[in-house]
């Protein structure tokens, strides 16, 4: 907490004395009023409420899909020879050059906002979850091969156990990457949502409108970050990292 104070105090020096102008950087109470006066207008609540959905929906597709798959291609070196190459391939595409696409593939409603955070989640997700099930000590499976398991049975009894704290991580990891794409889907084509509130403050040099969400997508990722952290201590209290 101590750096937060720390960079607040540092901001409220350097607008206090001027050296930087108000229209590039705002003082902090200007900030914070101005968030207030669209929290009590209602852009600030709905603008939360529609990111917040796109964020929800569009990382829970690219999880749903993602985990398997990535459980699989480390699993079983066949899975991981056939999807590897191209989702390895596709990673590398910026997703900001998705953004047309997407638009003329779906239009410019909420599904295309989907598909950028599932198109700039889903492949770093499942080369992720490759790893996470790449490090689980091959002792394990052997105790699972001696015992006489079929591979269904190892892959759930075992593998999926072994790798849940890391997977979990990793999901958490992941989330912070779809707020960054929802900004990325909202600047373009869209009608509501922090992303666009940004865009139209920029228009009219709104600086304290621009910090204000930004600070806001800011304390949503850190919050959705410390709520998974909390879980993963949760769930997994006795559970140790493998190596």
């Amino acid at each position: 907490m101590t750096s937060f104070f720390v960079l607040l105090g540092a901001w409220w020096l350097i607008t206090e004395l001027k050296w930087v102008d108000k229209l590039f950087l705002p003082n902090p109470a200007a900030v914070l009023t101005r968030l207030g006066e669209l929290a009590s207008g209602g852009e600030l609540g709905e603008d939360l409420g529609v990111s917040v959905y796109r964020v929800g929906v569009g990382f829970t597709l690219a999880t749903v899909l993602a985990l398997p798959l990535g459980i699989l291609m480390g699993r079983y070196r066949l899975w991981a020879a056939v999807f590897e190459p191209v989702i390895d391939f596709i990673r590398y595409m910026p997703v900001v050059a998705f953004v047309p696409l997407t638009i003329l593939w779906v239009g410019t409603d909420d599904g295309q906002k989907f598909l950028i955070i599932f198109i700039g989640t889903f492949f770093q997700q499942v080369l992720l979850f490759t790893d996470n099930v790449r490090h689980i000590p091959q002792e394990l499976i052997d105790v699972g091969r001696t015992l006489g398991l079929s591979h269904r049975r190892i892959l759930q009894r075992i593998v999926v156990r072994a790798s849940a704290p890391a997977l979990w991580d990793s999901l958490r990891v992941s989330l912070g990457w779809a707020w960054t794409w929802l900004v990325v889907a909202e600047l373009v084509a869209a009608t509501s949502g922090l992303g666009y509130r940004i865009t139209i403050a920029q228009r009219y040099l709104a600086t304290e409108t621009i910090i204000g969400y930004l600070l806001v997508l800011g304390l949503l990722g850190l919050a959705t970050d410390q709520i998974l952290r909390r879980l993963g201590a949760l769930m997994f209290r006795t559970a140790t990292p493998h190596k």
